[in-house]
């Protein structure tokens, strides 16, 4: 998960919503990546997208079974969808996000897709959300 806040700081300072994403697989660091929506003008260049297009380049394949994803923002419905379609194997994340989440909250993507991942949430949980209040305090 540090990786991930490591990924989540840069995208603090592009002046990019605080959320980085990182996939292992083998203890190897395969892909990171952070947002991204606003520097590419693209609603879908959120962390894990890019973290999943990175790693599924890398091994050739857009499966990615015994990968795991570690994010520091419960995914959203669009990225959780895509982490069901990938087949990632363990999705832990850092804050949880009642608003826009759909893992926990919303949508609840993972209970109603064919690959339900392990998930593991509130890992690093106050750091991670933390970053996130102090970016949308510095914007009100």
């Amino acid at each position: 998960m540090f990786s991930a806040l490591e990924q989540a700081k840069m995208a603090f300072l592009h002046d990019e919503v605080p959320v980085g994403a990182v996939i292992m697989k083998d203890d190897i660091l395969l892909a990171s990546s952070y947002n991204l929506v606003k520097t590419t003008s693209d609603p879908t260049a959120h962390a894990e997208i890019l973290a999943l297009r990175a790693a599924s380049q890398i091994l050739g394949t857009s499966y990615l079974e015994g990968c795991d994803l570690y994010v520091t923002l419960e995914p959203c419905a669009m990225c959780a969808a895509a982490i069901a379609l990938a087949k990632i194997r363990c999705l832990y994340f850092g804050a949880y996000d009642p608003k826009g989440g759909g893992v926990d909250h919303g949508a609840q993507i993972f209970k109603h897709s064919l690959h339900k991942p392990t998930v593991v949430g509130g890992i690093c949980e106050t750091e991670c959300a933390n970053l996130l209040i102090d970016f949308f305090q510095t914007r009100r």
